[in-house]
């Protein structure tokens, strides 16, 4: 019993004696590295070689560049703020010259609006001028139709050929026959014709 004891101890103390593993870190990388830290120190003290003159010196070129970034980015914004201003500039000179090319067009449609209504009302004066001298027409064709035949062949050869033709084309065929028997032979030949034409 007594040397089962003895080893349990022995075991014990064995445990608590062994490294941890920060310990071990420290004994085998970080006092190594402090020391040729410390050498290369020295080593830079005898070369005349500032280490915290250079450091600063990064330290300043980091900040000098990150400037000339910031300086470089403001010109590049700069750059385009005045492109961006002419292409405004240019666009309101579009803008302008749209609106009088628009303001044209209204004014050319006002006129040709205005120019319409005119047409309009020439062609409605027209069309009654026409319905008038139509019913004119109407109510001299019934008058010839209504005469006798001896009576209207006379009046017809007076009339211009062109408006006794028009008469003769609109009459009933047994008035246009009887009249015709009541013209000359010449005359009455010579309207046929202008008839079949």
């Amino acid at each position: 019993m007594a040397k089962g004891k003895t080893k349990q101890v022995n075991t014990e103390t064995h445990e608590e004696n062994s490294p941890g593993f920060f310990q071990k870190l420290i004994f085998w990388f970080v006092i190594p590295l402090l020391f040729i830290v410390a050498i290369l120190l020295v080593v830079a003290t005898f070369t005349n070689f500032n280490v915290f003159e250079k450091a600063s010196e990064l330290t300043n070129l980091n900040g000098s560049e990150e400037e000339a970034s910031i300086e470089g980015s403001t010109e590049q914004f700069n750059e385009k703020i005045v492109g961006l201003e002419a292409e405004v500039k240019e666009k309101e000179a579009e803008i302008e010259q749209l609106q009088a090319e628009l303001d044209k067009a209204k004014a050319e449609n006002q006129e040709n609006q205005t120019v319409q209504e005119q047409l309009q009302y020439e062609i409605d004066k027209l069309q009654r001028d026409q319905t008038s001298a139509k019913k004119e027409f109407e109510e001299l064709l019934e008058s010839f139709e209504q005469m006798s035949a001896k009576s209207a062949a006379p009046i017809l050869v007076e009339m211009s050929d062109e408006q006794a033709v028009k008469i003769l084309a609109n009459m009933q065929p047994d008035s246009l026959s009887a009249i015709l028997a009541k013209m000359t032979p010449a005359d009455a030949a010579r309207y046929t014709e202008l008839l079949s034409q």
